[in-house]
């Protein structure tokens, strides 16, 4: 081989492995190095975010206080429930709910729910809050009025527990949150949002119902592999975390009729993430029976058992600076994205 040559090829391997490296997704699990929680309170109906090393330990970025309150974005003046997810575009997606259930109490209106309680139930309410970010620190947001979305959605009794899953097949995002029909069964329904992330593109269809016509709420879908896990809260008398289990996104769900939280009382709002580098996932519930309320937590690495590690600060799962919290999501985030958070906060934390 001449010198030419050699140095052709040379210059052929190294545009080739930047090419490569230049392709090598943002959103790879390699690129991430931290972890963000984001949960509300009920003193507040704000909205709360908490960063982690290690997925075990979380400290609040702004000491225990809301970064963003909800009497800024919400209808209602307050929000629940906040889901985020990492979109393939690079930008931050959250879906809340717009609701307030101590609003009378602080003089935000005159009834204790929006609509009579016998008509349409328990809290109440029309709609969601969207918002949108490139940088986990500037947001924009929109709020979804889900009754006037659609004719049918007129009369729906609430709109709860919003998550979000992106659809690879039909390359949208795709919503999927509790809603009941007047004060009829809780059940959940999903839809697809449009590219501005500000509205529904279609009607919300029912993704799974439960055997016997049990009520259920607060899904949360994640898949593994070829298959899509969806945990839900069941209610038959009392709250508890259960699974089923599809080859599609929004069909076919079947049900795997177990209770996994681990708990012996009242829990909801499960949600999962992955551990870094780790075959392990950890899913968590909200335990609202029990006071002061707290987390549970379960960890698996193969979706059929999970090995329950607790509470925060009853275990292995740290908080540092913030207790009380409610209906949590996490998701992985880099190092340069937990930097910025902790430098916006001013939160003294070395990534």
């Amino acid at each position: 081989m001449n010198y030419k040559a050699g140095i052709l090829i040379l210059f052929v391997l190294i545009t080739t492995s930047i090419s490569a490296k230049s392709k090598m997704s943002p959103t790879s699990e390699k690129n991430m190095a931290a972890y963000l929680m984001v949960y509300f309170k009920d003193d507040t109906h704000g909205l709360y975010f908490a960063l982690s090393k290690d997925g075990y330990s979380f400290t609040d970025i702004n000491n225990g206080k809301p970064v963003v309150a909800g009497d800024t974005i919400a209808e209602q003046n307050g929000i629940r429930d906040p889901y985020i997810m990492r979109g393939p575009d690079g930008m931050f997606y959250m879906a809340l709910t717009d609701l307030h259930i101590y609003a009378q109490k602080l003089g935000f209106r005159d009834s204790l729910w929006e609509r009579n309680a016998k008509e349409f139930g328990w809290g109440n309410n029309h709609g969601l809050v969207l918002m949108k970010s490139p940088d986990l620190t500037n947001w924009t947001h929109t709020v979804l009025r889900v009754d006037k979305a659609f004719p049918e959605l007129v009369n729906i009794g609430c709109a709860w527990a919003p998550e979000m899953i992106y659809d690879k097949a039909k390359g949208k995002i795709m919503l999927y949150f509790t809603m009941r029909f007047g004060n009829d069964k809780a059940k959940v329904y999903y839809t697809y949002l449009n590219k501005d992330f500000t509205q529904m593109e279609t009607s919300p269809k029912c993704i799974f119902e439960y055997p016997d016509g049990k009520e259920y709420i607060d899904a949360d879908i994640t898949k593994v592999d070829n298959k899509y896990h969806m945990f839900i809260c069941t209610h038959d008398g009392s709250s508890h975390i259960e699974q089923a289990v599809s080859d599609s996104i929004n069909t076919g769900y079947q049900l795997i009729p177990k209770r996994i939280d681990g708990e012996k009382v009242g829990c909801e709002a499960p949600t999962i993430y992955k551990r870094i580098g780790e075959n392990k996932w950890v899913l968590i519930y909200d335990i609202y029976r029990i006071n002061p309320h707290n987390f549970g937590f379960s960890e698996t690495s193969d979706f059929e058992r999970f090995n329950y590690l607790g509470h925060f600060n009853e275990g292995v799962m740290k908080t540092t600076n913030f207790s009380i919290p409610k209906h949590p999501a996490v998701i992985q985030i880099t190092k340069k994205e937990a930097k910025r958070l902790a430098a916006k906060w001013k939160l003294d934390m070395k990534f």
